[in-house]
């Protein structure tokens, strides 16, 4: 499935739609630096009931959620050097309850993050940006649900 966004609005937007069908999953999130994932994210972090400033995890490597529906953990592995760092982050403690995994540049968490549910990339696309969601399980699928008519 492929979405067109013409700006930081529309971003937003696809984050509350994908908010709509909610499950526990692991979400990968690629693109380039600006392309528009953390606006993603906070767009459906905010759809999820969280009332607080989404960060960037850029620096804290991740940031925790308490919604509504699950837990969110929103990870920006962009800094690790080995993917073996994830354990120190906890990503056991994560994987523990059902969760919401949102992964920025998950290529970096190869051979330890779990297999995503849902892989969304995002590219520059003129002067907007483009989504393409690719689901790869059942949990996957119904991320895309929210998206059902919108």
């Amino acid at each position: 499935m492929i979405r067109k966004l013409a700006d930081a609005t529309a971003t937003e937007q696809l984050g509350v739609q994908l908010a709509a069908a909610v499950t526990p999953a692991v979400v990968y999130l690629v693109g380039d630096l600006g392309a528009g994932k953390t606006t993603l994210v906070r767009g459906l972090i905010h759809a999820l009931g969280y009332r607080g400033k989404v960060r960037s995890p850029t620096y804290t490597l991740v940031e925790p959620y308490a919604c509504d529906r699950c837990p969110v953990f929103h990870l920006d592995l962009y800094r690790i050097a080995d993917a073996e760092e994830l354990e120190w982050l906890g990503l056991r403690d994560m994987l523990e309850e059902p969760a919401l995994l949102l992964v920025e540049w998950p290529e970096r968490g190869n051979g330890v993050l779990p297999p995503a549910d849902l892989t969304i990339y995002m590219d520059y696309s003129g002067e907007g940006r483009e989504a393409r969601l690719v689901p790869a399980s059942a949990a996957g699928k119904q991320l895309l649900k929210g998206l059902e008519g919108a």
